[in-house]
This record gives C-alpha cells, structure tokens and sequence, in this order.
C-alpha cells in the first residue's frame, strides 16, 4: 500500500518563519493599524466618537485580515490571539509613551477613559481581530 504524502497547496504558500520574522510581522502590521486609527481618530474623534470607534475597529479588522491572509496563512488560534494581545500591548506602550513626550493625555489608539464603553470595544477589536480570519484546522 502506497501513501501520498503531497500537499495539494504548492510549497511557496506553506511559509515557516521564525520567531523573530514572527515578531517582526505582527509589529509591522500593527504600524500599519495603528497609523490608520490614529487618522481616523484625528479626523472623526470630535464630529462622532461612535462613528469615530466603528472606523477604527473597521481598520483594525481589515489590517488583522492582511496580516493572517499575506503574511501568517497558516496562523493556529494561538498565534492569532497572541498578535492580538502583543497589539494591545503596543498600543498601550505608544500611548504612554505619547503622553510622556508630550505632556498631556493621547488616547487616539485604546481610546479614551471617559468612553469606557468605547474603549472597551478598541480593545477587544485589537486583540480578537486577528483571530477572526484564522481558518479552523481538521
């Protein structure tokens, strides 16, 4: 009895990264989500909050889409939620690291205190949006 041990996907799409190349995607996809709801907060924060959140958790979701589509395919469940929770923690970092520099408050990435129900739902977008797009394995 002969077994076939061939993948149906070519080789190519069944990327192996190391950790560190690991690392280095999810905080270059970040950049990129980060950057993008910072603009959105910039530009909405102050017409609507509400519009203003639902632009940024749009942006967060289509960019933790890219990530697990181009750059981690084959991503488990595990990965996915780690991206997401290194994500929060990056934002928190940018954050306060934004305010030490310039001496007042800037919530444009988590949101702001005052909007607890908003910024709950920032930070649950940034972690559990990359989890979205992982593809259930048999």
């Amino acid at each position: 009895m002969v077994t076939m041990t061939h993948s149906l996907t070519p080789h190519s799409a069944q990327r192996k990264y190391g950790a560190v190349t690991r690392i280095a995607l999810i905080v270059a996809f970040w950049s990129i989500a980060a950057l993008l709801v910072a603009i959105a907060h910039q530009i909405m924060a102050t017409a609507s909050p509400v519009i203003s959140v639902a632009v940024e958790t749009i942006a967060i979701v289509a960019v933790a889409g890219a990530y697990i589509r181009f750059a981690m395919p084959h991503a488990t469940l595990d990965h996915a939620l780690f991206a997401g929770t290194t994500w929060v923690l990056l934002g928190i970092a940018a954050e306060i690291i934004m305010t030490a520099n310039s001496g007042r408050q800037w919530f444009a990435l988590l949101g702001s205190p005052a909007n607890g129900g908003l910024r709950c739902v920032l930070l649950i977008a940034w972690v559990l949006a990359p989890a979205l797009f992982v593809r259930s394995r048999d």
